[in-house]
């Protein structure tokens, strides 16, 4: 399959609103998880998360949009026009019917469906606001970039728990390569931070509850994990044919240039214990870019900071690249900011391909005593090191598997 070009960078954070904020916080090793302010949350098991509180200050949306929407599709609304932007594109000059959205999340929109549904229980039918339907379905902000834009051409939103923003990616770079579309706007995002919606993954059974300690309770592949913490925010990239790139001249970024994915089929929630079917799916991403082993010059992990899913990344790893894997550096960034769940794969993805134009590999926080080890772990501090070709691992329940290839422009 061919290599697609990824010319575009929209993104927003705990970390950072634009890339450029946004990189500079990563390489300083900033964390930015704390106590959930939002609404009262100190009766919850974990009570934490990474947060954005001026989402605002960077949106173009009308006031009227916003009592329509909820706040996932209103990130994915402001991540769309920086990709838009950072890529040279000028939407409206191009055919709506040859753009196409591909955009993954694992929650919907709680935000507004919590209220509306309050509003129901007080008031009756008649205090539920019209929009309640189409505001917090999984597709809401495929929804809204397709209005906002008049983009008329194949799309597609998947709901595939945290993989689902890496698999949207994924999917689009399929449907890119057959000459069906000129450009996908693709990627994820989540908005977990609500009452809710809090509750459900606190139910999910691997959030950290180390609230007393929020910057170093998120410590994926260390002895001392006790459990993920959520996360907010959005990422998408513009994706292009790269003749057509070249042809505009646009600023290639990277290039998207293998992806498989699979499934461990063994429990509706835990991954299997020896990730060997993580393992085959980067064999498969591997073959489908045309590389081997010797090439990968990093690896962004999924780390949820739970024991088993922990120790089978790490097995899996090891299976495919033998003696290489304690060279290869490896790190787990969102540990700066939390998971942000279903946009947690596109966000690794924009990261990676940020430190692959700096030559920087991002750290991974509160990496103390690594457990398992014998992998190449990038810890506290960055790490200078020149990235031309790069794995981006990022898993789901039920032991789904995804894994994309990026390669340096």
């Amino acid at each position: 399959m061919a290599r697609l070009a990824v010319t575009g960078i929209g993104i927003v954070t705990p970390s950072g609103i634009g890339k450029r904020q946004f990189w500079a916080n990563i390489k300083s090793a900033r964390p930015f998880i704390k106590e959930i302010t939002r609404f009262d949350a100190s009766k919850y098991p974990s009570h934490i998360a990474g947060q954005i509180d001026d989402l605002e200050k960077y949106s173009t949306v009308s006031e009227r949009l916003l009592k329509k929407i909820d706040v996932f599709s209103h990130m994915a609304l402001i991540a769309s026009e920086m990709a838009l932007q950072d890529a040279g594109i000028d939407i409206k000059r191009e055919d709506p019917n040859l753009v196409g959205i591909f955009l993954g999340n694992a929650l919907g929109g709680w935000l507004y469906a919590e209220t509306e549904l309050r509003d129901l229980y007080i008031e009756g039918r008649e205090g539920v606001s019209p929009y309640m339907a189409s505001a917090w379905f999984p597709a809401a902000p495929q929804g809204q970039v397709s209005i906002y834009y008049g983009i008329k051409g194949f799309s597609k939103t998947v709901v595939a728990d945290r993989a689902s923003s890496l698999m949207a990616l994924g999917y689009a770079r399929k449907v890119l390569s057959k000459d069906k579309l000129e450009l996908i706007l693709a990627g994820g995002m989540e908005a977990p931070v609500t009452p809710y919606a809090l509750l459900c993954c606190n139910t999910y059974g691997g959030l950290s509850t180390d609230n007393a300690h929020p910057q170093t309770s998120y410590r994926p592949f260390d002895k001392g994990r006790c459990g993920f913490v959520i996360g907010e925010g959005a990422g998408i990239m513009a994706l292009e044919p790269v003749e057509r790139a070249r042809k505009r001249r646009a600023n290639i970024l990277a290039y998207l240039s293998g992806f498989s994915t699979n499934c461990d089929g063994v429990d509706r929630i835990n991954p299997a214990t020896d990730g060997k079917e993580l393992a085959r799916a980067i064999r498969a991403a591997l073959d489908d870019a045309g590389i081997n082993t010797q090439e990968v010059d990093y690896i962004s992990l999924d780390g949820l900071a739970l024991e088993v899913w922990d120790k089978g990344e790490v097995a899996a790893i090891k299976e495919v690249f033998g003696s290489r894997a304690k060279d290869i550096p490896v790190s787990c960034p969102k540990s700066m900011f939390g998971n942000l769940l279903g946009a947690s794969g596109a966000v690794d993805l924009i990261t990676t391909i940020l430190a692959m134009e700096h030559n920087l590999v991002p750290p991974t926080l509160n990496l103390e005593e690594p457990d398992p080890n014998g992998l190449n772990f990038v810890g506290k501090e960055p790490r200078e090191h020149i990235i031309g070709k790069a794995l981006v691992i990022s898993r789901g329940r039920g032991g789904i598997n995804s894994v994309m290839v990026v390669e340096k422009s």
